[in-house]
């Protein structure tokens, strides 16, 4: 029997009641409990297989509920949290006392977003509490953006996937926090560096940290296809380097054509980065489930979105 439904009202039962229930965002599926429930965040970190040093994500129902999360919001929070939410952006804040300390892997901080998606916002706005939301995969793996995606990965242990169809991002939200008051950007994601720096000014970035991560999505190598994965400058010379081998192809834009592969996935004819970022981590599932021996993906301008897909695709690629 499909673990995928529509059924909201089911789902809210099953959260109510601590059992795990895979959402959709705008960004990827999430693997959601109740983030004030100790034992649902602890099935969290079991059916993922996520090491607890790694905090997660919650989400609430709308901006006004942030007060029951955050201890303090600073001004240039606020300003963000007015600009993008619901959104695709991560704010990471000093954490109430309700939060217990293993969402926030003992830390001080939790990291909060409201999600822009319609079945979701529904759902939270039918629950007395937020949710802690992972992306739905096994740790490391490429995260999901179809319901099909996390039924695959969790068949046999979750009992939910509310289905709300394809992510339309396709990547996860970018993370900032706070130090002196100047923005800090912990992962690269669907809000670019520029648009955050037209509301706030100055940022820094703080991209990877595998020790201790003051947020989630920080570690290096993560968001990765079991087939190794080559990020790449040319296709064509990174080709000729796997002879004989079973190749995929990740690319963008119109024209291209590498002969001697055995599958070509292109992300946008038109070059459309947003159009490219959407449908990368369903290339990435397709591409791993042919028996190939490596996928090589095209780098994307370093620039806007571009800097985060190649984040994610650098990510991909680490340890190969």
């Amino acid at each position: 029997m499909s673990i995928i439904s529509t059924d909201i009202a089911k789902a809210v039962e099953l959260l109510a009641a601590d059992e795990l229930v895979a959402i959709p965002t705008e960004t990827v599926y999430g693997l959601a409990g109740n983030a004030f429930s100790e034992q649902a965040i602890r099935k969290i970190f079991e059916m993922k297989k996520r090491p607890f040093f790694n905090p997660l994500i919650v989400h609430i129902a709308s901006p006004d509920r942030l007060e029951e999360i955050a201890r303090t919001v600073p001004e240039k929070a606020q300003l963000l949290a007015n600009a993008f939410w619901p959104g695709p952006l991560t704010l990471v804040l000093p954490k109430k006392d309700s939060v217990p300390d293993i969402v926030t892997a003992g830390k001080p901080t939790v990291a909060i977003r409201v999600p822009k998606h319609p079945v979701t916002l529904d759902l939270l706005g039918k629950l007395s509490f937020p949710v802690a939301a992972p992306s739905a995969n096994p740790f490391g793996s490429i995260s999901p953006t179809t319901a099909q995606h996390v039924a695959g990965y969790f068949a046999d242990t979750l009992k939910m996937v509310l289905d709300g169809g394809a992510c339309t991002k396709g990547i996860e939200s970018t993370i900032v926090g706070f130090e002196n008051s100047t923005p800090v950007v912990y992962r690269l994601g669907s809000v670019t560096l520029e648009e955050i720096e037209s509301v706030t000014g100055p940022i820094s970035l703080l991209n990877k940290k595998d020790e201790a991560p003051d947020a989630p999505g920080m570690l290096s190598r993560h968001y990765a296809p079991s087939t190794p994965t080559v990020l790449a400058e040319s296709i064509d010379e990174a080709i000729a380097m796997h002879p004989g081998k079973r190749i995929g192809v990740i690319s963008i834009g119109p024209g291209n054509f590498f002969s001697g592969i055995t599958s070509h996935i292109i992300l946008s004819e038109t070059g459309d980065l947003r159009e490219a970022a959407a449908r990368l981590y369903a290339a990435m599932h397709e591409l791993d489930e042919m028996n190939l021996d490596v996928i090589i993906a095209q780098r994307f301008p370093d620039e806007g979105i571009g800097r985060s897909l190649n984040d994610r695709l650098q990510r991909a690629a680490k340890g190969d």
